[in-house]
């Protein structure tokens, strides 16, 4: 029989109910032993759970009894205990106002030890100084400190939020397969084979977007889920091979009307989860825009930093980086000003020069405004005084150092973007208490690639043209916009979103600008072409990242800390040594035998 069973008692949390309890009351605490301190007359026990740490103290003057103070002195770090005890006022020099049960602490009278503990791989505490790999090898004790509770908790109330606020907006949470069939664009499918069709194999999801299209076709009208996706991808600190996402479809209402229906989402996930308020409408701005302004689709708006195009103001140079770039169709010259760096040496120049040679540019011309006059990398090419007006229609001011980009428009910006984003980190301009939402609009719709000599779709194959671009699908598809947007939020992608085709004529244009012909389209997308000849009315929608929203609103780096049980970034699980082999059995079953090879 335990402790709350024999003498009647509540169990109690610790910062959660503790400090609500009138003083002298007698409670039961369960948890964690965090550490022990034996004074010899005294002993002092941290006991930790869920909501917080509380301290106890072991004291014979205090009525614990000798045999309650023996077990006591044999308590170690993670022992699991139940104690029962008075709650009484600490001493006026032991109040520890950084705990929230700081000014009480709990006299024992009785322990309860339901198991020992052996030495952790790293200390049950925040701010550890742990390899991840050693952390996500013992996840299960990873999981206890309260920073990574706190992630966890903070995921249950994101999407307890989310469900509640689509809830009333009358949607509807409908679950669709994990077990469905592979198609041939996006990333590449996790295959899973069939026993009772041998050499035939399941696709695992990589998102819900054919079966929640097929919803609206049902008539169902709005539709959400919670979906668990899996893409086999490289893996980066933002990315996992499977990963959850809130999957939302709706039919019959304007985009704007619907913007502002997951703008109020976000804003009330913010003030309920974190007590944080978020400003609307969210800014808009065009990829096009985006790209020429910040070099990147996913603009970090924290802190400024905007790319300039000093094309014009470099046209009738002689310097031949310049002309070279501005001799080609979507050549640049675009420059980036870096504040108060006017002063850096050879070296630290170099440093960001190498920096943006790791993403394909090969290289920069770099502009000093220092005191002693204007010093550049390519000062044999121009005056002072035209150096000077360069820095000046670069927007640089005296102490600031110009850094000029000149290449393909597809080289520059995503090289000078990267190196902004180092900029805004490395000189301290990004203010981490805000919250800066974007939509991204007007994206392309369709991308060449040149190694498989055919178009691919930027978001995917069912996301409608824009209305006005229609007429140049199949003669110029490389001019489409996509009815496509993003919202964005400091520098991450939270969620893409489009309206979808509804019907049959522009899904197989779409198609043949692909690069399918009739016969390959109807193969593995006859389904959908058959329901668009049924009503289908016009929809669209979003899918959010849940793991990387919680990252973010965590105040976390590695989307890893916002997951219970996640991998690596070669997608291995170190808890379980997952995957694995399997039996030959196992193999034969399935109709299937491994190549060594």
């Amino acid at each position: 029989m335990s402790l709350q069973e024999r003498h009647g008692l509540t169990r109690l949390h610790m910062a959660m109910d503790t400090v609500t309890v009138p003083l002298h009351t007698e409670v039961v605490l369960s948890g964690w032993v965090q550490r022990r301190r034996d004074l010899g007359s005294l002993v002092f026990i941290d006991l930790r759970d869920r909501s917080g740490l509380v301290q106890l103290v072991c004291d014979s003057a205090k009525g614990t009894p000798d045999e309650t103070m023996e077990t006591v002195r044999g308590l170690r770090s993670e022992y699991v205990i139940s104690v029962r005890g008075r709650v009484e006022m600490r001493d006026a020099a032991a109040i520890n106002n950084k705990l929230p049960t700081g000014h009480v602490e709990v006299a024992v009278l009785e322990v309860e030890v339901w198991n020992k503990a052996k030495t952790p791989p790293f200390y049950i505490q925040d701010g550890i100084d742990a390899e991840e790999s050693i952390r996500l090898k013992y996840r299960y004790l990873d999981l206890r400190r309260p920073e990574m509770q706190k992630m966890l908790r903070l995921r249950h109330n994101v999407i307890r939020v989310m469900r509640r606020f689509l809830d009333e907006q009358a949607f509807v949470e409908v679950e669709t397969p994990v077990l469905t069939r592979s198609t041939p664009e996006g990333a590449r499918d996790y295959l899973v084979p069939s026993r009772l069709q041998p050499g035939e194999f399941y696709a695992l999801p990589q998102s819900p977007q054919l079966f929640k299209q097929l919803l609206m076709v049902s008539g169902l009208e709005r539709y959400y889920q919670v979906a668990r996706c899996f893409r086999d991808e490289d893996l980066r600190a933002d990315r996992q091979p499977e990963f959850t996402q809130l999957d939302i479809e709706q039919s019959f209402m304007p985009l704007p009307e619907f913007q502002g229906m997951m703008e109020e989402m976000m804003k009330q996930v913010f003030r309920e989860a974190m007590d944080v308020e978020v400003d609307t409408p969210f800014q808009r701005m065009t990829y096009q825009e985006a790209m020429a302004r910040y070099g990147s689709d996913k603009p970090d708006l924290r802190f400024g930093l905007e790319l300039v195009d000093i094309g014009e103001a470099v046209a009738k140079s002689s310097f031949p980086v310049f002309q070279d770039a501005l001799g080609q169709s979507d050549g640049v010259v675009r420059a980036l000003v870096a504040p108060g760096c006017g002063g850096y040496s050879r070296k630290q120049t170099d440093e960001l020069v190498q920096f943006v040679k790791s993403f394909g540019l090969k290289g920069l011309v770099t502009v000093a405004w220092q005191e002693s006059g204007i010093k550049s990398s390519a000062s044999k090419f121009f005056s002072p005084e035209a150096l000077q007006s360069i820095a000046e229609v670069a927007g640089a001011h005296p102490g600031d150092l110009v850094l000029i980009a000149a290449a393909r428009e597809s080289e520059v910006s995503p090289a000078l973007g990267a190196l902004r984003g180092k900029l805004g980190r490395d000189l301290g301009l990004i203010d981490e208490s805000q919250y800066r939402f974007l939509w991204v609009t007007d994206f392309p719709l369709l991308a060449y690639d040149a190694e498989s000599g055919r178009y691919v779709a930027e978001h995917h194959p069912f996301t409608m043209p824009r209305e006005e671009d229609l007429h140049l699908l199949e003669t110029h598809p490389e001019q489409v916009r996509a009815a496509a947007y993003d919202m964005v939020l400091n520098g991450y992608e939270l969620g893409g979103g489009s309206l979808r085709i509804y019907r049959r004529d522009i899904q197989e244009k779409m198609f043949r600008a692909l690069g399918f012909s009739q016969e390959e389209a109807y193969e593995q997308f006859g389904f959908l072409l058959d329901a668009f000849e049924y009503g289908t009315p016009p929809h669209g929608g979003i899918a959010f990242g849940l793991d990387r929203l919680v990252m973010i609103m965590g105040g976390r780096t590695s989307i890893r800390d916002s997951i219970a049980f996640p991998k690596t970034s070669s997608g291995t699980d170190l808890m379980i040594s997952a995957p694995a082999s399997v039996s030959q059995s196992q193999l034969k079953t399935l109709a299937l035998r491994v190549d060594s090879d």
